[in-house]
């Protein structure tokens, strides 16, 4: 029999149909669902996604390994998550846990189980040009998740597939159903499950970063309310703020601007549109490309400094291998320290860097 193409299968509909997929090709497939933190977090569904996960490979008759990846999420992503929102800063850990975890110690791991190849149900698509490997973007742009596998390389693409990546998430949950998989209808996950919902994230960072008060100021200088510390704020944050009345000339929200490190004070802006949460140029470092080579053209590209955010056209200035400097044709709304900015051009991935700060 020939090596097996190994799908990491989360319970969810997407890697359940990327299985079905390749079974229907002709593939020898087999799954491996991964269990990335030990915690007992009751938002974690680790435990109800194993069992669809289950139910899924029975239905389909295929084999179902499980392997413990926590010390790897841990060591490799959850210490730089919590080391960056240390220094005020707001981290993507799916980007990192994509390159460390399932296209690292999942695909080693497969590699050694004897598998050709892994697969996963990332909407995204791999193309190879003589003999570079490249990343597109998902055929369904609503789900396009290129932005969150920039940090992928040549070796990982060339043992990695996207069968979903051609595929409209509607038609995926219609073959789901019509294969009478019985997560058809469920929910996509949003976030990572150890943090569960947003409303609980600040008092899950407390339990390892200790809690730092200051004041809360607007762009006048005026004190309008006292934080908890720097770093459970996120720049462009609207929510938890605590704002009351009496701050500002209008009616409209309160966002935050700015942290000032130096004197433990949150900066914030009133307004949607205030003009100090608009910059046209940021910095950025950790510079990776997908080939492995820097492109030729710089000048015409785009960028997305969140996931789900349009193409943004920009320029991109190389500073050295690792730095770069990139202004957009248009003000960027709340340009986040931290997260990733990815480029492209058109359709295709070509890598990204971490955002440093804006200018």
């Amino acid at each position: 029999m020939s090596k097996p193409i190994i799908v990491g299968i989360s319970g969810g509909v997407d890697s359940s149909v990327t299985a079905l997929l390749l079974k229907e090709k002709g593939f020898n497939v087999e799954c491996i669902f991964m269990k990335n933190w030990e915690g007992d977090d009751e938002n974690c569904t680790t435990s109800d996604d194993y069992k669809d996960a289950l139910s899924v490979c029975d239905h389909l008759g295929l084999q179902l390994h499980s392997v413990n990846f926590s010390k790897e999420y841990w060591e490799n992503v959850f210490t730089y998550f919590i080391d960056e929102y240390a220094k005020g800063r707001t981290p993507n850990p799916d980007v990192l846990c994509n390159r460390e975890v399932k296209f690292k110690a999942f695909l080693d791991y497969s590699l050694k189980l004897g598998a050709n190849k892994i697969s996963t149900g990332h909407y995204a698509r791999i193309k190879k040009n003589g003999d570079t490997y490249a990343l597109f973007k998902g055929l369904d742009e609503s789900k396009d998740q290129s932005y969150f596998l920039y940090l992928l390389g040549q070796n990982q693409l060339s043992k990695s597939m996207f069968p979903i990546g051609d595929i409209e998430k509607t038609e995926v949950r219609k073959i789901a159903e019509s294969s009478g998989l019985i997560n058809y209808a469920k929910k996509d996950s949003t976030g990572i499950c150890f943090i569960g919902e947003q409303k609980f994230f600040k008092e899950f960072l407390k339990k390892y970063i200790p809690t730092k008060p200051g004041l809360i100021q607007t762009t006048k200088g005026d004190n309008c309310g006292k934080h908890d510390g720097l770093m459970y704020y996120t720049i462009g944050q609207r929510k938890g703020l605590g704002i009351g009345g009496g701050f500002g000339d209008k009616e409209e929200p309160w966002f935050v601007a700015d942290k000032d490190f130096d004197n433990n004070i949150l900066i914030v802006a009133q307004g949607h549109n205030h003009p100090s949460l608009f910059h046209n140029k940021l910095v950025a470092d950790q510079l990776h490309w997908i080939s492995g080579l820097q492109p030729e053209n710089t000048k015409n590209l785009s960028a997305k400094i969140r996931y789900r955010q349009k193409d943004q056209e920009c320029r991109l200035s190389l500073l050295n291998n690792d730095e770069c400097v990139v202004e957009f044709k248009n003000p960027q709304f709340a340009i986040t320290p931290g997260q990733s900015v990815v480029f492209y051009d058109g359709e295709e991935c070509l890598g990204g860097a971490i955002i440093n700060n804006w200018r």
